[in-house]
């Protein structure tokens, strides 16, 4: 399946608002947001954000992300989608981007109690092109997977060599980041070796904004330093005055906050995204006492830009 690059995509936006009956929806332009906004015509959720609710009722959780307004989710893994393919279908919300294991790169399926699949990265990409999954995104480095600059410049080749194949199937290869990227490993940052280690034609960055700022970066800066290797954001907010914090294990649940709520420059963020090269934006907020109501004040501020 081939990649709709953003600006041929920006091009054929005149259909916005198309089938937006469904669920008595109405195009977006009636909330504020222009008609040929080309990231809110597709914008997604990461469904981490209310992974516990689609442990207690998934049908229900689909339908109240549709009925907020969002086009497409972003799996946790490509195994939800054997899951939930029936609702979503019945939905009409899309998949084209899916997460999936580390492990398929660094080999350490044991860090996450589960053995090898069949069939490796080779199975996960074909099941992906056969499903219409147009990116995949290494999700997540376990700290025993990053304790060295060489872990990572093995990552990147790992990822290099999926790419290729990956390619050939018209997918995009990304990385997810976080912010222990930023710190200081054998004396080089681990994302200053994934800049310069992943080949840009065949694995490119899901750059995660909140984790960028809370590393003390600030996010509509990076992405001009990586004009076209930013395929996906992932959109979310920061709480003011959040220390930067490295470990994502000591960041406080009250960090997170929806869109709108918090310090990170969305606006200019998006504002940037077209000129970086971006295909699609997608909503995640990791903790919330409410992840429902909170994916809603999210979209929300977003029709407002």
């Amino acid at each position: 399946m081939r990649i709709i690059k953003r600006r041929q995509f920006i091009k054929s936006s005149a259909v916005a608002g198309a089938g937006l009956g469904l669920l008595g929806l109405s195009p977006l332009s009636a909330c504020g947001v222009e008609k040929d906004s080309p990231y809110m015509k597709d914008i997604g959720l990461q469904l981490w954000t209310v992974r516990e609710q689609l442990k207690a009722d998934p049908a229900a959780t689909l339908k109240a992300i549709r009925e907020h307004g969002y086009q497409q989710v972003e799996l946790m893994d490509m195994d939800q989608l054997t899951s939930f393919r029936p609702i979503l279908k019945d939905l009409d919300l899309q998949v084209y981007c899916s997460h999936i294991p580390s492990a398929h790169f660094t080999g350490r399926w044991e860090l996450r109690n589960r053995e090898a699949p069949a069939g490796g990265i080779e199975a996960a990409i074909d099941e992906a092109a056969k499903e219409g999954v147009n990116h995949l995104i290494m999700a997540y480095l376990f700290r025993e997977e990053r304790g060295t600059a060489d872990d990572y410049k093995q990552l990147c080749d790992g990822m290099n060599r999926a790419g290729e194949l990956c390619k050939k199937a018209g997918i995009q290869l990304c990385y997810h980041n976080h912010s222990f990227e930023f710190a200081p490993v054998d004396g080089e940052k681990g994302f200053d070796i994934l800049m310069e280690r992943l080949d840009p034609d065949l694995a490119k960055f899901e750059l995660d904004v909140f984790w960028t700022s809370i590393a003390g970066v600030e996010p509509v800066g990076l992405m001009k330093q990586l004009p076209d290797r930013i395929a996906l954001l992932h959109l979310k907010d920061k709480l003011a005055d959040t220390p930067d914090i490295f470990d994502e294990g000591e960041v406080p649940k009250e960090a997170f906050k929806e869109l709108g709520n918090g310090v990170v420059n969305i606006k200019g963020v998006l504002a940037a995204a077209e000129n970086a090269g971006v295909n699609y934006c997608l909503v995640e907020q990791d903790q919330s006492p409410d992840p429902i109501k909170s994916i809603g004040t999210s979209l929300q501020y977003l029709n407002t830009l």
